[in-house]
């Protein structure tokens, strides 16, 4: 069997699947036509955007799950003011959130609060703009994907995530893909992006 390896960029309001579970849910089979065989590997939440990978490669798909490999994240996330050294520290050096009702310690991550707000394609619809209340950009590389990590790593220190989108998992990037754009690549060259043999 020939395995297949697409990128694309999830847009806001697509769940990570091909099955609707009402009528009106937008999912991965509205953006495009996959293999039948074929699934993402992860998720991102309906209100997240950016790289996914979908493919039929079962190796890849534990690989990249399984929590031993930890695997790089890295995602923008906008945020509702603008966080200082105290709050920057906290999300760096790990801290708890709650995970299946289960009070959970995340692992150390990287975080940098961005100077300027990153270029990425508008989002539809865009994010309700208050005048006084100031918003901040950061990026934050993770080693481990629990379910809204982010989300709840940024409220936990009084910053709520307004956008979120990722960008890279490892060295595999969205690119210049724009919203809902797909891309195939060969093997190789996932594999070699994603650091696996």
């Amino acid at each position: 069997m020939s395995h297949r390896y697409f990128i694309l960029y999830k847009p806001y309001g697509y769940l990570s699947q091909f099955t609707k579970e009402v009528a009106d849910h937008l999912t991965l089979a509205d953006l495009g036509k996959f293999p039948k065989d074929a699934y993402p590997v992860g998720r991102l939440d309906k209100d997240s955007e950016g790289l996914l990978i979908v493919t039929n490669d079962t190796t890849l798909n534990h690989t990249l799950l399984n929590p031993k490999f930890q695997h790089h994240r890295t995602y923008l996330a906008q945020v509702e003011g603008i966080p200082d050294k105290a709050a920057l520290q906290q999300l760096r050096k790990g801290m708890n959130i709650k995970v299946d009702g289960k009070i959970y310690h995340t692992l150390p991550a990287e975080v940098r609060l961005l100077p300027t707000p990153p270029e990425l394609p508008e989002r539809n619809p865009p994010i309700r703009f208050r005048k006084e209340i100031p918003d901040s950009w950061l990026e934050i590389t993770l080693y481990e994907g629990k379910n809204r990590q982010v989300r709840k790593m940024c409220a936990g220190v009084g910053f709520p995530v307004l956008r979120l989108v990722r960008i890279k998992i490892e060295k595999l990037e969205l690119r210049d893909l724009k919203s809902g754009q797909i891309l195939e690549l060969p093997r190789m060259q996932v594999y070699k992006l994603l650091g696996m043999s």
